[in-house]
């Protein structure tokens, strides 16, 4: 067994790894990356992120040709069945598996196809198809191993009848209804393409509202169209037992409730991808959900070894994983550098209609005594969000009332993942507490949905005079 070494091995191809390996590279330090899939990517490219944002666009699309007033006429022959839109992501997967390992070639970035363990802090040993083929030894280690979705016990999951956010990019039935457990961001935007696909839709929520860590105000009016696209939205339950039958299941909560429908998706949460690593060699151990526990630099106790992206909690975006990464690689050069992205992470729920948001939500403010108000624009004043027929959604700014600094920005509506960004920019690059003055005294092309910025701090000035 030959043995390697590098500056940097990082295991796992997903964003995070790239984010580290990218950023490793560039800066000279001789990188390796250990993926056990054949493919690199991910998780997030192949059957997470990309796959599902994928087939909401394309569910979307399906949804507004329908509602096209200008051919409904032709709204019979528009017949799209759910494997055929699964198959509309085929194509975006393999344009960015291709475009990474450019990425990858350019940098001189070696893949190595296999399984990653550790031997001690500073060497891993790569396993191929059950047998060990080389050693790898480096200064620093970056684990980014992702996540996969949590399986509890006595669930049987090879039941055609029973998926996970992964099987359900591969089932190729046509449900007539189907019961979702879990109500988090996985949960809600399986919900969302459902409902639009015209399947019935039960959603079962563990807590008292959906996506209790973002705004509640964002969070209802979601609830709201949910419930208009057909969704059933069933709070403070708990999973008891899971009747598969041939035909259906029928999901039994404890609360004596009993919901039958052709599939059952099990979206209550995810394990890292920690097991079979021989953590315990270098002293490590994860929690109950296979997570690592990092400091704000994502060292974990091990101080060269890292770890980023879902391996770690939350808030697993691929987003954040990315930076994370970054990050993490660029604190192995300067180990006194700040983490900047702390703070200002933004977060993008793929709804129909989408829900992001960057900063502080109103119960964050009441709970830390801050003054606040609130400024908002909503879509349907909008002449652009009249033109496209998109009108609903709202964009929300929360500001400090002594000094006018913004606080939070939240949105609801079709494009609110790109909306937010502009929000995000000012909030990051303005001087404290002119942000509102630069909205106002802005000028934003007419029309656009970018003005709604300009709308809603108008509106908020307006509570304050």
């Amino acid at each position: 067994m030959r043995t390697t070494s590098v500056d940097v091995a990082v295991i796992g191809s997903g964003p995070a790894g790239e984010g580290a390996a990218m950023m490793a590279a560039k800066n000279h330090l001789d990188t390796v990356v250990i993926e056990r899939y054949v493919d690199v990517g991910g998780g997030c490219t192949h059957w997470g992120t990309i796959p599902s944002k994928a087939l909401r666009y394309a569910v979307k699309q399906l949804n507004d040709s329908r509602n096209n007033r200008f051919i409904r006429h032709l709204r019979k022959e528009i017949q799209v069945s759910y494997p055929q839109l699964l198959d509309s992501a085929n194509s975006v997967i393999e344009s960015q598996v291709a475009s990474r390992h450019r990425a990858y070639e350019r940098n001189h970035v070696p893949i190595i196809e296999g399984r990653a363990r550790f031997e001690d802090e500073h060497t891993l040993i790569i396993n191929q198809n059950g047998a060990d083929t080389q050693r790898i030894k480096a200064r620093y280690i970056l684990i980014a191993t992702g996540s996969r979705p949590y399986h509890p016990e006595g669930l049987d999951f090879n039941h055609p009848r029973i998926l996970d956010s992964d099987s359900v990019l591969k089932y190729r039935e046509e449900p007539r209804s189907i019961t979702i457990y879990g109500a988090g961001v996985i949960g809600s935007e399986y919900a969302s393409i459902f409902a639009n696909l015209g399947i019935k839709v039960n959603l079962v929520n563990t807590q008292n509202r959906l996506l209790s860590f973002m705004d509640e105000e964002i969070t209802e009016a979601l609830s709201y169209h949910l419930r208009d696209q057909g969704v059933i939205i069933r709070h403070n339950e708990e999973f008891s037992h899971v009747e598969a039958r041939a035909r259906d299941v029928v999901l039994h909560l404890k609360s004596g409730r009993r919901l039958k429908s052709d599939a059952l998706l099990w979206a209550n949460g995810r394990t890292g991808n920690s097991a079979g690593m021989n953590l315990e060699a270098i002293g490590l151990e994860a929690n109950s959900r296979g997570q690592l526990a990092v400091n704000d630099c994502y060292q974990t106790a091990v101080p060269h070894i890292y770890a980023v992206g879902d391996i770690i909690g939350f808030p697993a975006l691929a987003s954040s994983a990315y930076d994370q990464g970054r990050f993490a690689a660029t604190h192995m050069l300067n180990p006194d550098r700040d983490n900047p992205s702390i703070g200002q992470m933004p977060s993008g729920i793929y709804t129909i209609p989408e829900i992001s948001s960057v900063g502080k939500t109103e119960q964050e403010l009441v709970a830390e005594g801050v003054p606040f108000e609130a400024g908002y624009a909503s879509f349907k004043y909008l002449a652009r969000a009249q033109m496209s027929g998109e009108t609903v959604g709202m964009l929300k700014l929360l500001f400090n009332i002594e000094t006018q600094q913004v606080l939070g920005i939240h949105c609801f509506g079709d494009r609110s993942s790109e909306i937010v960004h502009i929000g995000q920019a000012v909030m990051a690059c303005q001087p404290p507490g002119t942000e509102l003055e630069y909205f106002v005294n802005t000028t934003f092309n007419y029309p656009t949905m970018a003005e709604a910025y300009r709308v809603a701090a108008l509106n908020g000035l307006n509570r304050i005079a």
